[in-house]
């Protein structure tokens, strides 16, 4: 059987984003989402869900934008001298290496933002990472812990398939930057090799298959076409950032903006639509996975 779960990354960012993955879910292959805590949007995020009872709502863990959801006091190492959270993947990567990142107030700072979102009545269906920062050393091992802690059954790999990812990268006309963040997706599975193994030691699902680490940013439909044609047998896991561009998000820290309103059409259209049901592709979300193993 194969199995498809559409994940949109970043609930919560804004009231636009929230709308496009409500539409993203309601008219299109959107199946499931992940909220982020310290969202600036978070309370329109939480009535998304509330509306929209068969999509799967997981959390965003998050070290790289915005306020903390712990006491600033208890966790400096997270913080700049603004009190905020920043950093990519790389920055946080080297702050790791040099011990000046604490993975216990990353333990503290992730097992928050979790309580926040399971105390306003959502039942997390998996665990992923805002640009991935799970996957970095010694904090895949936190999340595991804080899966079991609160009892989340599963757990975004950000392992890309690199079949998976070159058929995304059909009709693609920004190579340049499908080939850095193909050269960032290779890295994270080095930087996190044993994930799958560690994951089921924990007795914590994960989908077969993970894609779209490369394509972030420059989804096209040509690609998103290939990858339903040719879906492997079992449960891939396709990341995706649907989404309107308001004003919060144009004035926001991020690089998507034209393109997330380009990935709803995408995935709001009907011959995609229809391309998954002549494939047999049946669209779950992390709570089904979880249930059927």
């Amino acid at each position: 059987m194969k199995n498809l779960i559409v994940n949109a990354d970043d609930l919560g960012w804004t009231e636009g984003v929230n709308r496009g993955i409500a539409e993203a879910h309601r008219r299109g292959l959107v199946t499931s989402t992940s909220l982020l805590a310290n969202g600036r949007a978070f309370e329109s995020a939480l009535e998304v869900s509330r509306k929209n009872r068969e999509l799967g709502v997981g959390v965003h863990l998050n070290l790289s934008d915005g306020p903390p959801t712990a006491e600033p006091g208890e966790v400096p190492s997270l913080l700049n001298a603004a009190g905020q959270m920043e950093g990519g993947p790389e920055g946080l990567l080297l702050r790791i290496a040099s011990r000046k990142l604490s993975t216990e107030e990353v333990e503290r700072e992730w097992d928050a933002q979790i309580a926040k979102i399971q105390n306003a009545g959502i039942s997390s269906t998996h665990l992923d990472g805002h640009k991935h920062v799970h996957m970095l050393p010694g904090l895949f091992e936190v999340a595991l812990r804080l899966a079991r802690k609160h009892g989340i059954a599963a757990i975004r790999i950000a392992h890309e398939e690199s079949t998976l990812r070159g058929l995304l990268a059909s009709g693609s006309e920004q190579s340049g930057k499908v080939l850095r963040q193909g050269v960032q997706a290779r890295g994270l599975k080095l930087l996190a090799r044993d994930a799958r193994e560690m994951a089921e030691r924990a007795n914590i699902s994960a989908a077969n298959y993970f894609c779209g680490i490369a394509q972030t940013g420059v989804m096209t439909r040509e690609g998103v076409v290939r990858l339903l044609e040719a879906l492997p047998e079992g449960t891939t896991e396709f990341m995706c950032h649907p989404g309107y561009l308001d004003h919060d998000l144009m004035e926001s820290p991020t690089r998507l903006r034209a393109s997330r309103q380009a990935e709803l059409e995408i995935l709001t259209d009907t011959s995609i639509r229809k391309l998954v049901a002549t494939k047999g592709i049946r669209l779950i979300n992390y709570a089904f996975l979880a249930q059927a193993e």
